[in-house]
């Protein structure tokens, strides 16, 4: 029995889609901890690289002016991989980026973004219509309440998409320790659990704002989990 009969999601079948993860995405999510997202979005992302499997990236914005480029740490964990600017909410309506999904070859697509119920779940569903096979990384993306990511991780489930962790996902990429891939998980597994234990010992949590910060609050202002 193949993998693919087996539901498995092997490295050779995969492609990662990465969408939107920005600051000022990222600034709107205040219920989970926006740290613990970039790690494991950035982890994929190497992990992908050494695994040689295609990644798509892409950004909403930053041509018209109106947002930031992709995060730093994500830009340094993807060397050389070009980011496909958009207008549209729907990165599926951007005929760039669904060509250069079709340019991968591959028919089961590992998904990450911001925001959950938007640029991870629109896409998401989209691709599932056209036939592909849809996982999402369910703790690499967040939306501005846990209620939201919580309700969007629900929709995309009704749709047929299929939540996975960003640790799960690696091993599944894998799976044998004796395999020839295996030095390379070896090589992220460590310091990313390393990285993501001690972030978890210190949560950081965040004051929630609308479009327009009251009392020249920059949206997103951090606060410690143990703040008063």
């Amino acid at each position: 029995m193949n993998p693919q009969s087996r539901g498995i999601w092997d490295a050779a079948e995969c492609a990662l889609l990465l969408i939107d993860y920005q600051d000022n995405v990222l600034a709107a999510v205040f219920e989970q901890d926006r740290r613990v997202i970039e790690l494991n979005v950035s982890t994929i992302a190497r992990m992908a690289q050494r695994f040689d499997i295609p990644v798509v990236l892409s950004t909403v914005g930053v041509e018209m002016g109106a947002s930031d480029p992709v995060l730093p740490s994500l830009s340094a964990a993807l060397p050389g991989v070009e980011v496909i600017d958009r207008s549209h909410m729907n990165a599926w309506e951007d005929p760039v980026f669904v060509d250069a999904v079709k340019a991968t070859g591959r028919k089961k697509l590992v998904i990450g973004g911001i925001v959950t119920s938007v640029c991870v779940t629109f896409p998401a569903i989209s691709a599932r219509a056209d036939g592909y096979e849809v996982a999402v990384l369910a703790d690499a993306i967040g939306d501005g309440t846990k209620e939201e990511h919580d309700i969007a991780v629900m929709r995309l489930v009704q749709a047929g998409a299929v939540p996975m962790t960003t640790l799960a996902m690696m091993a599944e990429w894998f799976r044998d320790w004796k395999s020839p891939i295996a030095d390379h998980a070896r090589e992220v597994w460590v310091p990313y659990r390393e990285k993501w234990a001690a972030l978890k010992r210190g949560p950081e949590q965040y004051e929630p704002t609308g479009l327009i910060a009251a009392g020249g609050l920059r949206p997103g202002t951090r606060v410690r989990a143990d703040a008063g």
